[in-house]
């Protein structure tokens, strides 16, 4: 299905179920007095798309947040319409910020390269040093990571337009997500917040980290909860619209004409999923270098911990590595986890709703219908996927807690290893020196 800028609406029915579409939205339409929008027209009212488009007024406030920080520069250029180009407003507002911001991390990259660098450090202390370099690279990746997927979240963000309106015409109630606006102004604030008192506890708990330092990390966690902030939004409505798509299969069965209704609920699933699909898809570059860099951060900040611990006991410093690898855990863990409740609902709980129904007490079209249902949930699998690189569920987690597990133990092993070796080398030094003395006094 097509929900692209400008595109009719474009899906494969058979015969009945396009003439009984037709009638319901007809009908739908002209109870609510919009049966104009019903009369031929082959695109959707741009009146009638903002009316409906809670998702975006739900929304809006990190959509602002995404185009001030120049993460994701799309705009709404019309009612029901947003759109990404490469040379409008937002866009050039977002290069130059991206050049005055990069001038200035440059700077602090280069000046926490050369603390890495300095010699007389032991092994340990090049390692984790390499934490505050690693958490600089994803604003030089934003330009190929988020924007070039600009017209894909353009495309997902029209999905969601489209898709309750139509909700709307076959239901006949409108989406209204409940208390999810006052949560969206409340994440926009509190990633702020959070990214800013995390780098000032580093200031405070890091010997090699100095204040004006830490103003070059300040815009990067913010966008990196932020986009942990979008993702568990864009889960909690999904989820949210599957519920109650999922309670009201019993008032398409105790309609008259059962078969019918659940068509049209099946296509209105169909959907749900594919905007799933296209949301990993569109934000698939963001989303894969957030994982990639929660998992080489929390490697390097939990070896830190252990050497530091080993070594020195319990300091601050160790405290400081602490709380970033337990900051990316979190975010790790919320990613997942929303992912999977909103899977379950759109998957799991859905077809149980559907293998409750009694097939002995509903006609054969009924039992079709079901049967079809299920099988498109089949075909459909509701997965949160980043472009089908990688599905994002609670599996995840355990894979990822495992390969941190592994490169640990790897880390450690090659420590003793030049520990032993140092150790080899000092013991034939000492007793080179001893013979030297002897020899002397000989």
């Amino acid at each position: 299905m097509d929900y692209g800028n400008n595109t009719p609406i474009h899906c494969a029915r058979n015969p009945h179920q396009r003439k009984i579409e037709g009638n319901v939205k007809a009908q739908r339409l002209s109870d609510a007095g919009l049966e104009n929008s019903a009369k031929g027209d082959s695109e959707p009212d741009p009146e009638l798309l903002e009316q409906f488009d809670s998702f975006y007024q739900t929304t809006k406030s990190l959509l602002v947040l995404f185009q001030i920080m120049g993460v994701m520069p799309i705009e709404r250029s019309a009612k029901g319409i947003t759109t990404f180009r490469w040379f409008s407003g937002a866009t050039i507002y977002a290069y130059s910020l991206f050049v005055a911001e990069t001038i200035f991390v440059t700077i602090i990259f280069k000046e926490r390269l050369l603390l890495v660098l300095q010699k007389g450090k032991r092994f340990d202390e090049y390692i984790y040093s390499i934490i505050f370099l690693s958490i600089l690279i994803p604003h030089f990746l934003l330009p190929i990571a988020a924007w070039t997927n600009g017209h894909e979240v353009a495309h997902f963000k029209n999905m969601w337009t489209h898709f309750q309106l139509k909700y709307y015409q076959v239901t006949g109630t409108a989406i209204v997500f409940h208390n999810l606006t006052l949560i969206s102004y409340s994440l926009c604030i509190f990633s702020w917040v959070l990214g800013v008192a995390i780098m000032l506890a580093q200031y405070y708990l890091q010997p090699d980290m100095q204040l004006w330092h830490t103003f070059a990390y300040y815009h990067i966690l913010a966008m990196l909860n932020s986009l942990c902030s979008l993702w568990f939004i864009n889960c909690t409505a999904k989820g949210r619209v599957a519920e109650d798509l999922a309670q009201n299969l019993h008032n398409a069965l105790e309609s008259p004409d059962p078969a019918s209704r659940l068509a049209e609920y099946r296509d209105l699933w169909v959907d749900l999923s594919h905007m799933m699909q296209q949301f990993g898809k569109a934000y698939s570059g963001m989303y894969g270098m957030y994982c990639i860099l929660i998992l080489l951060t929390t490697i390097v900040a939990f070896y830190g911990c252990l050497t530091e611990i080993l070594d020195h006991g319990l300091s601050f410093k160790e405290a400081g590595l602490f709380l970033i690898a337990f900051y990316c855990m979190c975010l790790l863990y919320i990613i997942c986890n929303e992912a999977h409740y909103t899977t379950a609902r759109m998957g799991p709980e859905f077809r149980e709703r559907l293998l409750s129904v009694n097939l002995m007490a509903v006609d054969s079209r009924t039992r079709q219908e079901v049967h079809m249902f299920l099988t498109a949930i089949d075909k459909n699998p509701p997965t949160m996927n980043l472009n089908q690189y990688a599905d994002i569920n609670r599996r995840l987690i355990s894979s990822t807690v495992t390969s941190m597990a592994t490169y640990l133990v790897m880390l450690m092993q090659f420590r003793s290893t030049l520990m032993r070796n140092a150790a080899i080398a000092a013991k034939r030094s000492a007793m080179n020196l001893n013979r030297t003395g002897t020899n002397a006094t000989t």
